[in-house]
């Protein structure tokens, strides 16, 4: 195995343009984590690191995990790449409901890059928003204490710092995306997600030689990590495949033999975005209630605090309801069952028109309601690791489902440029199947 693994690297620096894109990817995200050392002038880091690491909560994490810890110490990269995040987010939802944007998103490459120019307008003017805020913020927090020189001037160099910085990172995620390998703004988060996990193995290994953890639970640790990998792996990899015959029809004077085919749905449609809504919604009042000394406020923001049985319930139902939700907003069965009609297809067995959009509806419902009870287990084991065995390990969740979507997208990308080139790739048959639900 891991001399078949040397030899696929070893293969990779064989193809020129291959070991070109490599090289400039690591580069691209050596640049970026170089910045995420950079302290924010005017701002006194240390301690404000240590303010955020004791009141900052669940939020605070979430968003730190994003920006490879860039927030907590709050450098010119503190605000990361959620700025960029939120305006696709935001374009994609509008997508679906603003007829202009509609019509864009179906004229092929023009609409694409339209959209594209929009959302990087969005991401400006929240990077911009977002940073004023956490200018007003500093001033004002722990009596001033992190500012040395508050003020208009304080405020103005902190959002052209940190809107400056962003929007760097937007653009080096797109250069990794157009020259490198993989998708720019995935890496970029994974690599901040990936930079932390030497740290926290280390720490949970000395806990373990301080004997504060047994050996057993350390055993029982390194056993969950295996197996919840291997479960994301197998359905972020699953599909359920419909299959689709086609007729045969007369294309331009000629007859086109008909041919059998299918449409994969993958089990996982939302991705991550479900934990990303829940997380940020149940954290938000349990932040700013750290932040408040009113008895009320802050009972509640403990019965939301992560370990809480309130606060798992609570999670667990946000990402069952956004899971349904995205998916409602990204796929339309209609519009798939037009398709399939426009171009002589059917469902076997099934009725072209509204009958075969209430087939593709069901089939979506059913392996939407799969794929948003595993985000849960997943979401949820690593609350169970960190509040109930406190191990300082955080692999799971929304990280873990980074870390390993990245990695298979990179992956096939790669197994794609060696097949282009007749090599072997990383796996036995050069290529990523998905797997059939």
């Amino acid at each position: 195995m891991f001399d078949r693994i040397f030899r696929t690297f070893e293969n990779i620096w064989k193809i020129p343009e291959l070991r070109q894109r490599v090289i400039f990817t690591l580069a691209m995200l050596a640049v970026y984590r170089i910045g995420a050392y950079i302290p924010t002038p005017g701002v006194n880091g240390t301690e404000l690191s240590k303010f955020l690491h004791q009141n900052g909560g669940a939020l605070i994490g979430f968003f730190d995990m994003f920006s490879g810890g860039a927030l907590s110490r709050f450098t010119i990269f503190a605000l990361g790449i959620m700025p960029y995040i939120s305006a696709s987010i935001i374009l994609q939802l509008l997508t679906v409901v603003h007829p202009a944007l509609q019509a864009l998103s179906k004229e092929g490459e023009r609409g694409r890059k339209i959209i594209t120019k929009y959302t990087r307008y969005l991401t400006v003017l929240i990077a911009m928003i977002q940073s004023f805020g956490i200018a007003l913020g500093l001033e004002k927090m722990n009596n001033g204490q992190f500012v040395a020189h508050p003020g208009w001037g304080f405020r103005l160099m902190v959002v052209i710092t940190l809107t400056a910085a962003t929007t760097f990172v937007m653009w080096i995620g797109e250069q990794i995306t157009e020259r490198g390998v993989g998708n720019g703004i995935s890496l970029i988060i994974f690599s901040g997600i990936v930079a932390r996990m030497p740290s926290a193995i280390f720490s949970t290994y000395k806990l373990f030689q301080e004997q504060e953890i047994s050996g057993f639970v350390l055993l029982a640790v390194i056993v969950m990590v295996i197996s919840v990998i291997a479960a994301i792996v197998f359905i972020e990899t699953a599909r359920r495949k419909i299959p689709v015959e086609y007729a045969k029809r007369l294309v331009s004077n000629r007859l086109v033999a008909g041919q059998s085919t299918h449409i994969p749905f993958k089990i996982n449609t939302a991705g991550v975005i479900p934990p990303i809504f829940a997380s940020s919604l149940i954290s938000f009042p349990a932040t700013i209630a750290g932040f408040i000394a009113v008895p009320w406020v802050q009972s509640i923001g403990k019965s939301l605090a992560p370990g809480s049985f309130s606060y798992t319930v609570l999670y667990v139902l946000l990402i069952l309801f956004f899971s349904f939700f995205y998916t409602a907003v990204v796929m339309n069965p209609a519009d798939i069952a037009e398709n399939i009609q426009k171009y002589g297809g059917f469902i076997p067995g099934i009725r072209p028109g509204k009958n075969t959009a209430t087939f593709i509806y069901n089939v979506m419902n059913r392996i939407t309601l799969v794929g948003a009870i595993y985000l849960a287990l997943v979401c949820v084991i690593p609350e169970i690791l960190i509040n109930q065995l406190h191990v300082p390990f955080y692999f799971g969740g929304t990280s873990l489902l980074i870390v390993i979507g990245v990695s298979l997208d990179t992956s096939q990308q790669i197994e794609a440029y060696m097949m282009s080139r007749n090599y072997d790739g990383f796996l036995k048959k050069s290529r990523i199947r998905g797997r059939i639900a």
